[in-house]
């Protein structure tokens, strides 16, 4: 027997042949920040969420602020497997001390850091005509192939809600639009790469762009997996740069739990965060009907393969 390959991560073990969404083990975007271009699955509601802790000094205003929070994502497939729905915001308290008076002086302030509702679709899918391992060819399944960097690809669009006297974004609109284009590379059942590229608040006085680099690699327990997150921001009143490790923890095959840390490239002002959280989906998926008569029989092999799922979210692949 060959070694398993990791379903979190593998387009190659999905729900049923000619799409590559659903997977047997929940597949979260936590611990980072980018968003996957595949959908959950259609019929699934997965909860993505966790505690963070944010300490800024600012070098300009002379201030130092630690914030804890909360972030939160739903995400849910509806219609479509390609199609998701998804709700991802942030709430934090924030204790803010001013070094530049005498004696110091501090204050507290609280409220939703984010609240974006959208929708996000898949629009291509390298792997849609050949999504089955090769039940012959171990290696061909776990070395890197020239045609793994073809991306998924995937849009998105949705709003923010800004409501209220919000002291994190006093100039912000109460609604503004984001889009965004997410691709996934899976240059190897191990590394799989996302880049999201963001446009932000874009009909307000101070539109936001971004980028994400995520790059997350399976360890050989096949049940952990690490990460390294790149993200830029840019918009005429802030600039940053932001980088992120960290390490997720498969229990099951519908929880994981996650820890990450991160810090900044300025210091105005000089960030150092950390967080831990979990995943959780309520799977009600099911496949669609697949025509036996009109597939290979080395998809047929693959299909009744993946339907051995175990219980530890491993699959293993005969070399023969």
């Amino acid at each position: 027997m060959k070694p398993s390959l990791f379903l979190g991560l593998a387009i190659f073990l999905i729900a049923s042949t000619g799409y590559a969404q659903y997977t047997d083990v929940i597949n979260s975007n936590r611990p980072g920040s980018s968003y996957s271009a595949y959908a959950v699955g259609t019929n699934v509601l997965q909860v993505e969420g966790g505690l963070f802790y944010d300490h800024r000094d600012h070098s300009g205003l002379n201030t130092t602020a630690n914030q804890f929070g909360l972030n939160y994502v739903v995400r849910y497939g509806l219609f479509f497997e390609q199609l998701e729905i998804i709700l991802d915001g942030s709430y934090a308290y924030e204790k803010v001390k001013d070094h530049s008076t005498l004696p110091e002086y501090s204050y507290n302030q609280s409220d939703f850091q984010s609240n974006t509702i959208g929708a996000k679709y898949l629009i291509y899918d390298p792997f849609k005509k050949n999504n089955t391992p090769n039940l012959y060819s171990w290696k061909a399944n776990n070395t890197f192939q020239w045609k793994n960097l073809i991306p998924a690809i995937a849009v998105y669009a949705g709003a923010n809600f800004n409501f209220g006297d919000n002291p994190f974004h006093p100039e912000d609109p109460t609604v503004s639009p984001k889009v965004m284009l997410a691709t996934q590379h899976h240059l190897t059942p191990k590394w799989v790469l996302v880049t999201n590229l963001i446009y932000d608040k874009f009909t307000g006085d101070d539109p936001l762009f971004n980028y994400i680099i995520t790059l997350t690699h399976a360890l050989n327990d096949r049940r952990y997996t690490v990460f390294a997150e790149h993200q830029g921001y840019k918009s005429d009143l802030y600039g940053d740069g932001v980088f992120r490790v960290g390490a997720a923890r498969l229990i099951g095959t519908d929880l994981q739990v996650d820890a990450a840390l991160g810090t900044n490239i300025k210091d105005t002002p000089k960030r150092y965060f950390g967080s831990i959280g979990l995943s959780w989906r309520w799977d009600k998926h099911k496949d669609k009907a697949v025509d036996v008569d009109n597939i290979s029989n080395q998809e047929k092999r693959a299909i009744k393969k993946r339907n051995r799922k175990n219980k530890k979210g491993i699959f293993e692949i005969d070399e023969n």
